[in-house]
């Protein structure tokens, strides 16, 4: 036993026990996507943009979306009755490591592959200088799109993770940085966050002015992560309409209710299920103080990354410990370039390293101030996309059942560790 373990060897694991967290399930059948998304398309404001013989690019992003490749191939199958020659660009500034291999592998872990969906996907790393900003800025976007007759921009609106304004995760963020490439991605970063609510609508205004932008497809999600609302939209009403569906994607959000912890433990983060790994929003770890909200947790600790993040660890330096599984899976040559290019270097900072989960729990536990050491307030997640079923521990067990939404679905329980002290 090292010296690390040592020191925690005596700390105490609390009791825990399962309970169900109540939202608004409210969601689109994956079985009646197509049907949503046709009558979309089909509405006369968005079907006359289309003629025949014209090549449409339509923009897939890194994000692990619902239904994502359900919902490319439906636009494409679309474009196609059309009579127009669809293809997929990703659409992911400077993520998949900033090369054109990391970006269609990604999106091809999501089942956007050329098989599924029926069209060629063109990944490419090249933009074209397209015009200027109304203050002069130069803008550049994904030379493959530019140059198509026309473009469907395909994203998930949700509240980011670093920054508040009208327009946040969502259309205008795909063009101005997804669409610009690592160009893009490092024009709006180089000047920090406090930056974003000028620079997103910005750059988005100046796309939509200068690229062929035929229309937008916005992707809403429930606080199960599943498909709530499809809803297309002109260019002109991206302006107008993104901060209302913004606002509707905020009430949707999922959320841990609970006002505090002491530790809140996170099975699993990666790029996939958050830009920092986990969402800010939900464990009040936030990169920048531009954005605020979430759970205020004294420590928090990732167990482990998704196969889905290829190794990029971003955000990990919101964390207080990680585990050596999860260190063992990292690559600093897909972490590092978001970090370049995002100018956010402390969110990859790499945590305390614990051999298994149980220490990072006791580490956690111990090095907490001001609490009830043998009773500490601890909460686990599997990820901050999975928020209904979670284990709460004893300590928060009167709150949870004074709390409407909270259902107690389990009984009070030792944490189960397996033969390498890693949580079963």
């Amino acid at each position: 036993m090292g010296v690390v373990s040592e020191l925690i060897k005596d700390v105490k694991t609390p009791k825990m026990i399962s309970v169900r967290q109540n939202f608004d399930g409210t969601h689109i059948d994956s079985a009646d996507i197509p049907s949503v998304i046709a009558g979309e398309m089909k509405q006369e404001k968005i079907a006359s943009r289309f003629k025949p013989g014209m090549r449409v690019a339509i923009t897939a992003g890194s994000r692990g979306v619902a239904n994502i490749a359900l919902i490319i191939k439906c636009i494409a199958d679309n474009l196609r009755e059309m009579g127009a020659i669809p293809f997929v660009v990703p659409a992911m500034g400077s993520h998949g490591g900033a090369t054109a291999a990391g970006q269609r592998q990604i999106i091809e872990s999501y089942g956007v592959t050329e098989e599924y969906i029926g069209c060629e996907i063109i990944s490419s790393m090249e933009t074209v200088e397209i015009g200027k900003t109304e203050t002069g800025r130069l803008v550049r976007i994904d030379r493959n799109a530019y140059e198509a007759d026309g473009i469907v921009v395909c994203g998930r609106v949700k509240p980011h993770t670093g920054f508040r304004g009208p327009y946040e995760s969502g259309i205008m963020k795909m063009m101005a940085i997804g669409l610009g490439k690592q160009f893009g991605a490092e024009m709006i970063h180089a000047d920090g966050f406090h930056h974003f609510k000028e620079y997103i609508p910005m750059y988005g205004k100046a796309i939509i002015k200068n690229a062929p932008i035929t229309c937008a497809l916005a992707v809403l999600e429930n606080a199960y992560e599943q498909t709530r609302e499809l809803v297309a939209l002109t260019p002109e009403e991206i302006i107008e309409e993104e901060p209302v569906l913004l606002e509707r994607a905020r009430s949707y959000m999922p959320r841990l209710l609970f006002d505090s912890c002491d530790v809140l433990i996170i099975d699993e983060a990666g790029k996939n299920i958050s830009g920092n790994g986990m969402d800010p929003n939900i464990t009040g770890r936030f990169p920048t103080d531009c954005a605020n909200g979430g759970i205020k947790a004294q420590r928090v600790a990732i167990l482990d990354m998704t196969a889905e993040s290829h190794g990029n660890g971003c955000g990990m330096g919101l964390a207080d410990c990680i585990t050596r599984r999860y260190f063992d899976k990292l690559d600093l040559e897909a972490t590092y370039p978001n970090a370049i290019t995002s100018t956010m270097v402390g969110e990859m900072k790499i945590p305390m390293i614990m051999q298994n989960d149980r220490e990072a729990v006791q580490l956690c536990i111990k090095s907490c101030n001001e609490i009830d050491k043998e009773h500490p307030r601890v909460i686990r997640i599997k990820n901050t996309l999975k928020l209904k079923e979670i284990e709460i521990s004893a300590a928060l067990l009167e709150e949870a059942k004074a709390h409407p939404d909270i259902e107690i679905t389990g009984e009070l329980h030792p944490m189960t560790f397996n033969e390498d002290n890693n949580l079963c």
